[in-house]
């Protein structure tokens, strides 16, 4: 799994949260946008589509992004020391029906701090109600100095690369991991329900700083800092 991860970017984790959990957060997320609880994500016909910062919310959110099986997956991926990070996704999104169409995107420009996005599905996602796109092993290509609709780089556009992107099915409970610099998008929902599902980050805890950071929570392990210029014992 490690080695598919690295050489693809993307790992499928079915089954993954419990249905009770699953269910604690849909009834969660639909308090929450019944409510407008700020902030919040509103399209252009003032529907709420996603509530954010969902980690400063309700602590079934943050039960959920610590679930001891998907932190052992992170940990085989990230080491022993490992932080989820609170600006960069923190959100629940609902994945309505619309006429616009996500553009293939990055969640990171460079390798040097990319991370790995996790998306945490509570309800069935398929071709009909816009499962995730990815195009594997795009992450092991240059960086790129922007985050949205990458397809508008030349050399993108001239390779024919996002036309190699595939569908990634998963049922409600199940997270796909995914490398911060893979190319991929949402799918486009054409059915009158949700396609609900929230979406975290997570990074290994940086041994080169000895910051608290306000934005970053430590979720396994410690935070062991080795610059060289720290003091022997």
């Amino acid at each position: 799994q490690i080695r598919h991860f690295r050489h693809c970017g993307y790992l499928k984790l079915p089954d993954c949260l419990p249905p009770e959990t699953v269910a604690e957060l849909k009834k969660t997320i639909h308090q929450d946008i019944a409510d407008q609880t700020e902030p919040v994500v509103r399209d252009q016909t003032d529907r709420v589509i996603r509530i954010s910062q969902v980690l400063d919310r309700a602590p079934i959110f943050h039960q959920a992004a610590t679930h001891p099986p998907l932190l052992d997956a992170l940990e085989s991926l990230l080491g022993p020391h490992v932080e989820l990070v609170k600006n960069r996704h923190n959100h629940a999104t609902l994945n309505l029906a619309t006429a616009t169409r996500d553009s293939y995107h990055r969640d990171a420009v460079q390798w040097t701090r990319s991370l790995v996005t996790t998306i945490l599905y509570l309800e069935d996602t398929n071709l009909d109600n816009g499962c995730t796109h990815i195009v594997p092993g795009t992450q092991q290509l240059p960086g790129l100095d922007l985050l949205h609709r990458v397809g508008e780089e030349q050399w993108v556009a001239v390779s024919g690369l996002l036309a190699q992107a595939i569908p990634v099915p998963m049922p409600a409970g199940g997270i796909l991991l995914i490398d911060g610099l893979v190319f991929h998008r949402i799918g486009q929902n054409h059915t009158q329900n949700t396609r609900m599902s929230i979406t975290l980050g997570f990074h290994s805890a940086d041994e080169l700083s000895d910051a608290e950071d306000p934005k970053r929570i430590l979720v396994r392990g410690e935070r062991n800092y080795r610059g060289n210029d720290r003091k022997s014992s």
